[in-house]
Order: C-alpha cells, then structure tokens, then sequence
C-alpha cells in the first residue's frame, strides 16, 4: 500500500491533475513496469559515484517530456536525465511555465529490482508549484494536488487529522545522503528528543506520501534537487503540511543554496521539529 487512504468524500480529479497523472500512468505501462527487474547489462550505469542511471529513465523522460508537452504546449521541460546532461536546463526554472520532471525516484532500487521507487511530474509557473503527481508505478497508486484544491489519493482527499500532537510521540524520516558533519550533534539531539528515526529509501516520492498521510510526522532532506521535491512539497503542503529550509525560508523551485530541508505533516509540527533543531 503506497498510501492509507482517507476515508473522505470520493470526488473527480481536477483536470490537471487528472492529465499528469494519465501520463504518467502511460509512461509506467509502457516502459517502466516492463524494464523492471529485466534489466540486462549495459541497461545501468553511474552517473556519477552512487548515482545510477537506467534504460528506463532515459525511455520514460522523452515518453513524459512528450505527453506533458501536448498538455501544456507554452510550458517547457526540465527532466532529471536531460539535466544531467545539460545543466543549463535548470537556468531561469523558477521563470515562466515549465514542467518538472523525475523518470524514475529511487533508481537505485529500480536497478535493484526492489521497491520503492516513484515516478513524479509537477507543473510550475513563475516558480510557484501548480499541480503535481507523484505514482507508484509497481501497485499504480498515485496521489495528486492542484494547488488550492488539496492533495488526492485515488479520487479520495487526503486528510491526515490531528494525529501525533507531542514531539516525544513523533516518527520520521532522516536522510544522511550529502548530510555536513556540522550537522551530526543536531541529529543527535532530534534522535534523542522523538519517539523514531527512520532512514530513507533513497525514494522521496515513496516518502512524501507517507508524510501528507500522517505515517511519518516530519522528514528531513540534505540534497534538494528540484525533481526529487517539487511534486512532494505541493502534496504535501495541500494536505496540510509545512515544507521550509532549516533557516525558515520556505523552498523555492530553482534554490539550491539553502541548508537542508524539513518537512512535517503540519506548521505546528514543523516548528516543534524546528525548535528542538534550533
């Protein structure tokens, strides 16, 4: 189960939403799922060390790229994989309209031939968030969110409640990848302070949804690539949540010079994790 779903109204996507998530669905059908776990050699490769890519980025970017584009002919694409060639791509990202766009989240359990990994697009507009998708490819559970028009599951709005209110009672999730040594003795203290810390995946498509649910009640992340986030933070912050820089600026798409991200299930809980930070 890639998410609990809320017990809410069932109504219609709205349109945009329901637009990436078909293509994606496509993309899932067409090239992913098939690669999956019928890799062959000279189908991975590093990008850089611990960094790895797959045939099935490559193959789902352009399949996306494409179908996004007919949505949004005016709108340019900024993919994960076309980056890595070409890093001029992410100059001026936060102007205009653009689409953003991450193949396959978590390519190293892909190429793995475990789970979790995601396939997320998102819509932005003058560097505001628009709409996004983040799906689970393997059992093509998918959450949605337009903004102004909160987060959906399968049709159903996500509505996390209440929940944990007591930092003693809180679990999460804490990245290492590209963590400064500076920041150990705050890890320390936060370990120290709430009930769990869990490791990620390596997959913050298949951790987003765990926060704007209220499975996890905060999550912190070190490297803040626009495609690993942009989608989340949208579903997130329409489900209720907080997304912002350690500092407590909020994030903005296109900024890779604040220090760490934190994200939690509500502004409440973000400050709370953010004081014990402090």
């Amino acid at each position: 189960m890639f998410l609990q779903k809320s017990p809410n109204s069932k109504a219609e996507l709205p349109s945009l939403a329901s637009s990436i998530a078909n293509v994606l669905l496509k993309a899932a059908e067409k090239v992913v799922m098939p690669r999956f776990r019928n890799l062959v050699e000279g189908d991975v490769r590093e990008k850089s060390p611990g960094d790895l890519v797959t045939i099935a980025d490559f193959e789902a970017e352009e399949m996306i790229a494409s179908g996004l584009a007919s949505l949004c002919p005016s709108a340019r694409v900024v993919g994960e994989e076309a980056c890595a060639r070409d890093p001029s791509l992410l100059n001026g990202i936060d102007k205009g309209e653009v689409w953003i766009v991450d193949p396959i989240d978590g390519t190293g359990n892909f190429a793995a031939g475990r789970e979790p990994f995601a396939m997320m697009a998102a819509y932005v507009c003058e560097g505001e968030i628009i709409a996004s998708c983040i799906l689970n490819p393997a059992s093509r559970a998918m959450i949605t969110a337009e903004r102004g028009h909160g987060a959906w599951q399968d049709g159903y709005r996500i509505n996390p409640g209440e929940g944990r209110t007591r930092p003693q009672t809180f679990t999460g999730i804490v990245s290492n990848f590209q963590r400064r040594l500076a920041m150990e003795p705050r890890m320390e203290r936060l370990a120290q302070k709430v009930s769990q810390v869990h490791p990620t995946r390596r997959c913050a498509g298949a951790e987003y949804p765990l926060l704007a649910s209220g499975v996890h009640d905060f999550a912190m992340y070190w490297r803040t690539l626009v495609w690993d986030h942009a989608a989340g933070i949208l579903i997130l912050e329409e489900a209720g949540g907080k997304a912002g820089r350690l500092d407590g600026s909020p994030y903005r798409v296109g900024d890779i010079s604040g220090e760490g991200l934190l994200l939690a299930g509500s502004p409440e809980k973000w400050d709370q994790i953010a004081a014990i930070l402090a």
